[in-house]
């Protein structure tokens, strides 16, 4: 807030500004400030890009993943700039040398404690409004993944032992269980 109790409305040249490895997003005219992630967080992000690139590789698929930092500008105008943890993005023409302008296909998101508002509602919001056709929320902690499949408007729970099938994909799932996440509580 300013002097006089306003809210102050940022844009992406403050996103921008900030200082060589901070990370933060903007959401309407909000910054939110990342956490850097720990241990666990991390080990999900390379087990998921891992097993999303191999299966696109193995079908020589045109979509490409992203794990993050990967600039994402939900809108035309940037508006909205997240740095999703993993994106895939199959319409090339979404792709620019800053980043992805427009929804990605598909977005994960690792909940870590300081993100878990934000993966859990604001984000969601802003994901399905943009017109994301997927989105996963993995939450170590509860040990539990939770896909939004916006295209067909359905909600599903999956534990980390269960093999999840891709929305996106017809004959992809990703099995969890092959990820030792027992230690994930210390996140």
């Amino acid at each position: 807030m300013d002097a006089i109790g306003k809210m102050e409305y940022y844009t992406i040249d403050d996103i921008y500004d900030l200082p060589e490895g901070q990370r933060a997003e903007l959401i309407d005219g909000q910054i939110y400030m990342m956490a850097t992630p720990g241990r666990i967080h991390q080990k999900f992000v390379h087990f998921l890009d891992w097993a999303i690139e191999n299966y696109i590789q193995s079908k020589n698929g045109d979509c490409e993943v992203y794990p993050a930092p990967f600039a994402v500008f939900l809108n035309a105008n940037k508006e909205i700039y997240v740095e999703p943890d993993i994106s895939v993005i199959c319409d090339k023409n979404k792709l620019t040398d800053e980043g992805c302008v427009g929804a990605p296909d598909w977005i994960i998101e690792i909940v870590s404690p300081s993100s878990r508002s934000m993966d859990y509602n604001k984000k969601l919001l802003k994901y399905g409004t943009a017109k994301v056709k997927e989105y996963w929320i993995v939450d170590p902690t509860k040990q539990r993944i939770t896909v939004y499949n916006f295209k067909y408007g359905t909600v599903e729970e999956y534990t980390l032992t269960d093999r999840v099938k891709v929305g996106i994909y017809e004959d992809f799932e990703i099995d969890f269980s092959t990820i030792n996440s027992k230690d994930s509580s210390s996140l």
